[in-house]
C-alpha cells in the first residue's frame, strides 16, 4: 500500500489498477472512500480504461477484426508503475504489454497523478499516443463514497446537490448496454434525495449533464464531500444493490448501445488521438 498526506488528508493507493483505496480527513476523522467489502462490491474506485462499461457482446471491430474486452477494460486489473514525486504527489504508469495488445491493437502510455492539495485530493488522467497510428480509447472514474460516513446517519439522510441541473434525463440500460429509452427525475432545489431504489436496475447514465460539480450532503450532520469535474462528456451514478456507498463517475466515453454495430471507430464517445498526442482531464474531490 502506498501513502500519500499532508496536514489535512492522507489517503492510500494500490500498485494494482493504480487504485484509490482510502481518503481520510485528518480534521474530521472519517474515511469517505468505500471499503470494498466484497459482499457488495470488492472495489474502491477503479479507473475505466480502455473503454468505459459494457461492449456489445463483449467485443469490438477494428480494421475488419474482432476484439474481445471485459466491462470497463483492462487497467483497473493490471499493476502500474509507481514514482513518489513528493510526499503529497506521486504517478502511476502503464503502458501495452503482450496481453493488452491481443484485446486492444494500440500502443498507449496511461498516467495517473495523485496530488493532493490543502483538503483536496485530485486525479488527473493522462493519455500519450506512443504507436504510429492512431489511437481510439476511452477513459472513466469509478469512485465509490461510502454513505453513511458517520454512526448518527443513514442512507437515506444523503443526498446529491448539483450545482446547475434542475431536471436530470438519464438512460436505461439493458444487460449492461445503452438502451433507447431515457427517464427523468425532477430534482428539490438542484438535490437527489438517495434511496437504494434508485439503483436496482443498473447506474444511471446522463449524457447531458449541466453540472460540474456534484455534493454529498446529509440531513443530519455539517460532514460532507465537493466533488468536481470539468470537460466529460457523461457521468454515472450507481450503487450495487442495498450497498453503503455511492459511486459518482465522470466518463469519457459511454457503455455501446444495444442497436451499436461494434466498429470501434463509431462508437459513442470515443476519443481519437493522433500519434504523438497527449491527452488530459481531471477530478477533485475536497472532504469536510
Amino acid at each position: 500500500m502506498i501513502t500519500l498526506e499532508n496536514d489535512y488528508i492522507k489517503v492510500s493507493l494500490a500498485a494494482k489498477g493504480a487504485e484509490l483505496q482510502g481518503l481520510f480527513s485528518k480534521e474530521t476523522k472519517l474515511e469517505y472512500l468505500w471499503n470494498a467489502n466484497p459482499k457488495y462490491w470488492a472495489k474502491h474506485s477503479p479507473v475505466l480504461f480502455p473503454i468505459v462499461g459494457s461492449l456489445k457482446n463483449n467485443s469490438f471491430i477494428y480494421q475488419g477484426k474482432h476484439y474481445e474486452l471485459p466491462r470497463h477494460g483492462f487497467a483497473r486489473d493490471n499493476v502500474f508503475n509507481f514514482e513518489k514525486i513528493s510526499e503529497s504527489e506521486g504517478i502511476f504508469t502503464l503502458t501495452q504489454n503482450a496481453d493488452t495488445l491481443r484485446t486492444y491493437p494500440f500502443y498507449f502510455e496511461l498516467k495517473l497523478k495523485y496530488q493532493l492539495i490543502d483538503r483536496k485530493l485530485k486525479l488527473t488522467y493522462e493519455v500519450k499516443n506512443t504507436g504510429t497510428s492512431e489511437l481510439l480509447f476511452s477513459i472513466g472514474a469509478h469512485p465509490a463514497f461510502a454513505v453513511p460516513n458517520t454512526p448518527d446517519t443513514v442512507y437515506e439522510d444523503y443526498y446529491l446537490s448539483f450545482n446547475a441541473d434542475e431536471q436530470l434525463t438519464y438512460w436505461k440500460l439493458e444487460d449492461g448496454l445503452v438502451a433507447n429509452e431515457t427517464k427523468n427525475i425532477a430534482l428539490n432545489a438542484h438535490k437527489l434525495k438517495l434511496t437504494h431504489e434508485l439503483f436496482y436496475n443498473d447506474a444511471l447514465v446522463f449524457k447531458n449533464l449541466q453540472s460540474n460539480s456534484i455534493s454529498l450532503l446529509n440531513t443530519k450532520n455539517d460532514n460532507g464531500l465537493h466533488f468536481n469535474f470539468e470537460e466529460f462528456p457523461f457521468f454515472g451514478i450507481w450503487a450495487a444493490p442495498d450497498a453503503p456507498f455511492v459511486c459518482l463517475e465522470p466518463w469519457c466515453g459511454v457503455a455501446d448501445g444495444v442497436n451499436h454495430n461494434q466498429e470501434l471507430s463509431g462508437k459513442e464517445g470515443i476519443i481519437k488521438l493522433g500519434a504523438g498526442e497527449t491527452w488530459s482531464r481531471f477530478w477533485e474531490v475536497a472532504c469536510f
